[in-house]
């Protein structure tokens, strides 16, 4: 996938290495990824010795752990970027070889060794930030006569996010139009049905895509500039992108992957409210669960709506993807 990508936005030249998970495996599966290990970090010193770095940059995940059992080998230094707030199995490994760890936020550094932490921010596309509200809502066909709430939960969707929309979906259009990036998961179908039960003129305020992509005319930027909250997943892009386009939330956290700490980071803030997905729609009507509960109270009043995004605004980073380019420049000069 990320060779499609690099070739697909860029003209850098891309190699893969061979790489494989540990962590919750059986044990002959694991005697298997640690063969493929080895073959990643032997891969891995022959391009070091072949291209001679100054310095490497990773972005966490178990794929870097050959590249960086390598340079620390073969004695290159390396800065580890570590967007999420709590790191995983992989990213605690990793932040023993790397030479540097760069942040997202300085809560990061309680599960790090904090001398090697630097807060850099989040590098966020500059499209996001000071956008056009009217000339992006214009794209969507939105209006000013209602709060536009933007729903997205990454390329694959949010399957229990997209069930809680469609179920409080009638209500919901009574108090803001809906941008929904419902992911290429195979939602859009029944997603589709739901909107066809809507009145016309709810109809009309709800906008369903399964996906948004960077370089076409209605993008993911587009959609932040044109909203005034948005529901989501928080990932790790959520820390940052929220607070680029200025805009509040409800965040929905994946517990499994520590979600929650980078939910945390903004709910703590006062730009966004942590709600657990259980708790979404509750054991009755779906009007009775808590994400219509702070849905309702935050769209029926611009004030809150208001002081939420100051909030998520005065957490954004503009200068995020220089501090970081200055974090590895310095270390490929020796710094």
């Amino acid at each position: 996938m990320e060779g499609d990508l690099v070739k697909r936005e860029s003209a850098i030249p891309f190699v893969g290495l061979p790489a494989a998970a540990m962590r919750g495996r059986n044990p002959i599966q694991m005697l298997k990824n640690a063969g493929v290990l080895i073959k990643g970090v032997l891969a891995a010193r022959s391009l070091l010795r072949r291209e001679r770095p100054a310095a490497i940059l990773g972005t966490g995940g178990y794929v870097c752990v050959p590249l960086f059992v390598a340079a620390a080998l073969e004695r290159v230094p390396t800065l580890l970027y570590l967007p999420d707030i709590v790191p995983g199995w992989a990213g605690r490994v990793l932040a023993r070889l790397a030479t540097r760890i760069a942040v997202t936020f300085d809560d990061s550094k309680r599960y790090l060794p904090a001398h090697k932490v630097v807060e850099t921010g989040y590098p966020v596309r500059g499209e996001v930030f000071n956008q056009d509200k009217a000339a992006c809502r214009a794209l969507f066909g939105l209006n000013d006569q209602l709060p536009v709430l933007l729903v997205y939960g990454g390329s694959r969707g949010a399957r229990s996010i997209n069930q809680a929309v469609a179920a409080l979906l009638s209500d919901l259009l009574e108090l803001a139009q809906v941008v929904h990036v419902c992911g290429r998961n195979g939602d859009e179908p029944w997603l589709r049905e739901a909107q066809a039960k809507l009145s016309p003129e709810q109809a009309s305020r709800y906008h369903l895509y399964p996906y948004l992509h960077a370089d076409a005319e209605r993008s993911m930027s587009a959609a932040f500039g044109a909203a005034d909250f948005a529901l989501s997943r928080a990932g790790a892009s959520t820390m940052a992108e929220l607070p680029a386009a200025g805009i509040g939330s409800i965040l929905v956290p994946l517990t499994m992957v520590k979600q929650e700490y980078n939910a945390a980071a903004l709910a703590d803030r006062g730009a966004a409210i942590s709600i657990p997905d259980e708790a979404m729609l509750g054991s009755g009507e779906p009007t009775q669960g808590r994400l219509w509960r702070e849905l309702s109270a935050v769209l029926s009043s611009p004030e809150r709506l208001q002081t939420m995004a100051q909030r998520s605004a005065s957490l954004a980073q503009p200068d995020a993807g220089a501090r970081l380019a200055s974090e590895w420049l310095a270390l490929a000069r020796g710094g």
